[in-house]
């Protein structure tokens, strides 16, 4: 077995020396050709140094440097491609994924029934409005999407190399790894991890960002909105037949009394709300095909370091420089 595994940073110019420092041992016990490849997003702070310094001591580990911040998932698709190994872990930069529990995903991937597995904490680590919003985009997936192990999704999750021959092709802005996978097997299963809180910081994840992330999902990967907007406007037609009909009736029985401009104003009210969602819809489909026209990329990289491990050559990992 070799593996690789993708860590997207970010802000973690404090906890990177700490994670490789536990990561690394990790890989040695389990007796594998290994590599730790690094992606800096774009950082602010010192998180190239701190990753340049690593490849620099560390042998097994190498950086790659991000132009600008593009996002969680374009790193991790950065990181993946780049990867030389056969199985590639994924996981978080802040501590809260322990390099412990590396050894129960790659377990689960031994054989031939799964390609891809998630760790699933035993215990959520995050708030209340946190989860509610990780569950909303998770369900998301699951319904709109038709990713069948969506609930079970996280970012610490282990696969075969090869998944990522399904996404080859994947470009523009709005990257998703999970939905990426998906697109290349449905052997897909979960484990039972221990996960530790955040050590330093805050999560760059609010509920604004899932939210947003979830959106970016259904607009970019999927057409369900446009069929939202279908339903929606049939149903307003019946709301709006419905309302003709009470007004016909009003007519026949001779109850004429009403002038009606209530009645009025709400159906043009009513219509006017579900053409200007329809239209906004549609104009969110057309800015996305606009802006992958454009060109925009999913990643540019700036620099790299550390040693450069081609995938048909044998790693061997050494010790500390």
């Amino acid at each position: 077995m070799s593996v690789s595994v993708v860590i997207p940073c970010y802000r973690s110019a404090r906890t990177l020396p700490a994670l490789v420092d536990r990561l690394v041992p990790v890989l040695r016990e389990m007796s594998v050709r290994h590599e730790v490849v690094l992606v800096v997003d774009g950082s602010p702070d010192d998180t190239w140094r701190t990753a340049v310094e690593l490849a620099s001591r560390v042998d097994s580990v190498r950086a790659i440097h991000l132009s600008r911040n593009y996002g969680q998932h374009n790193a991790l698709v950065a990181g993946i491609r780049e990867a030389a190994f056969d199985y590639i872990v994924t996981m978080d930069d802040d501590l809260q994924h322990l390099p412990e529990q590396i050894p129960l995903l790659l377990a689960a991937l031994e054989g031939d029934r799964l390609d891809l597995v998630y760790g699933v904490p035993h215990k959520e680590e995050h708030g209340f409005l946190r989860s509610l919003a990780s569950r909303s985009v998770k369900a998301a997936m699951a319904v709109a999407l038709g990713v069948r192990a969506a609930r079970t999704i996280s970012a610490f999750r282990a696969f075969r190399a090869q998944l990522r021959d399904g996404f080859e092709g994947l470009s523009g802005p709005h990257a998703s790894i999970d939905v990426a996978l998906s697109w290349a097997t449905t052997r897909v299963g979960s484990v039972k991890v221990h996960m530790s809180e955040r050590d330093h910081g805050r999560s760059a994840y609010t509920p604004r960002l899932l939210v947003r992330h979830a959106m970016n999902m259904l607009l970019g990967y999927s057409t369900t909105p446009l069929r939202a907007a279908s339903y929606l406007g049939f149903l307003v037609g019946v709301v709006g037949l419905l309302l003709a009909g009470f007004v016909l009736w009003s007519f026949i029985a001779g109850d004429t009394t009403v002038a009606g401009f209530t009645t009025i104003a709400s159906m043009v009210a009513v219509f006017s709300s579900a053409q200007l969602m329809a239209i906004g819809m549609l104009g969110e489909y057309v800015g996305r095909i606009h802006g992958s026209g454009m060109g925009r990329p999913t990643y540019v990289v700036r620099e790299r370091a550390g040693r450069t491990v081609p995938a048909d050559v044998p790693f061997q990992s050494g010790g500390v420089n």
